[in-house]
């Protein structure tokens, strides 16, 4: 697996942290009452989970997703140790690839006059400025999108 996207995703496809919420939240939310109705009406486990849990869950389920796609969008480690072609890198890897190549300590400006020095380190200083809002961006315009499931869940909590 080595050197492909799996390495990257398989080891983070469950988070533990999930399972404790998603375990929780179902032992606390789900009626049990909900669920003898619906083996009287002769549903199976699987035709209640999908028919009535779910349903109740999508407050849960972005919730997951969230936590999910911020964990790993926020990961490079796992990554930087098991992908070796540029091609496959994520976003976070090819940003710290473009920062330590700005660095101006590395670019061997040491020599020269400071007016060059401080130039060279302006540039370094916005391209980490850039960095961190092309980083950030993509989640902060798809947070506005599940917050809607986040109210909702707080006003099903709050209705009974």
């Amino acid at each position: 697996m080595l050197d492909t996207v799996w390495a990257v995703v398989l080891p983070g496809a469950v988070g533990v942290w999930n399972l404790i919420i998603a375990r929780s939240f179902f032992e606390h939310t789900i009626p049990n009452e909900l669920r003898e109705a619906a083996q009287m009406d002769g549903a199976t486990d699987f035709k209640f989970f999908f028919k009535m849990v779910l349903p109740l869950s999508k407050p849960l389920i972005m919730l997951m997703i969230m936590i999910h796609v911020v964990a790993h969008w926020n990961s490079f480690f796992d990554a930087l140790i098991f992908l070796n072609d540029d091609t496959k890198y994520p976003l976070q890897l090819v940003l710290r690839n473009i920062l330590i190549q700005s660095d101006v300590s590395s670019t061997g400006t040491t020599g020269g006059d400071i007016e060059s020095y401080a130039a060279a380190q302006r540039i370094a200083e916005l391209t980490k400025y850039a960095m961190i809002v092309v980083s950030s961006l993509p989640l902060m315009i798809a947070l506005p999108f599940m917050q809607k499931h986040f109210t909702k869940g707080a006003m099903i909590g709050a209705v009974k």
